[in-house]
């Protein structure tokens, strides 16, 4: 039995299981993507409010948040990114994330700050 969501967001293809309290993702970003072009107006808020936790098996993404503060995350790599960020998407090629996430509640579960405080 397949159990799993399929959606697709402004170009971001996207495929979710829940399993336990969490959700397992792959979000599959197309190259060239940029959060604040493409998916700020279809969200609704001036930045991206989610945080990423996760591994990036495939591609570039590099976030940047309003302090000035950059990741340049290169696959493969973990990724713990936290809410309040832009993204933009600078591989020639689809980037992909495997992310795992309590959907309202994933800062406080995994631990990570609720808000970016500069590095």
């Amino acid at each position: 039995m397949d159990d799993s969501e399929h959606q697709q967001i402004a170009g971001v293809l996207l495929d979710v299981v829940r399993t336990g309290e969490a959700r397992v993702k792959r979000v599959v970003y197309p190259a060239g993507l940029r959060w604040s072009v493409d998916l700020k107006a279809v969200v609704g808020t001036d930045l991206c409010q989610h945080a990423h936790v996760g591994f990036l098996a495939q591609g570039e993404i590099r976030f940047e948040y309003p302090d000035g503060c950059v990741v340049h995350c290169i696959a493969p790599q973990a990724v713990a990114i936290e809410p309040g960020h832009d993204a933009e998407i600078t591989s020639d090629v689809p980037a992909v994330l495997i992310e795992f996430d309590f959907e309202g509640d994933t800062v406080g579960r995994i631990g990570l700050a609720g808000a970016h405080a500069a590095h």
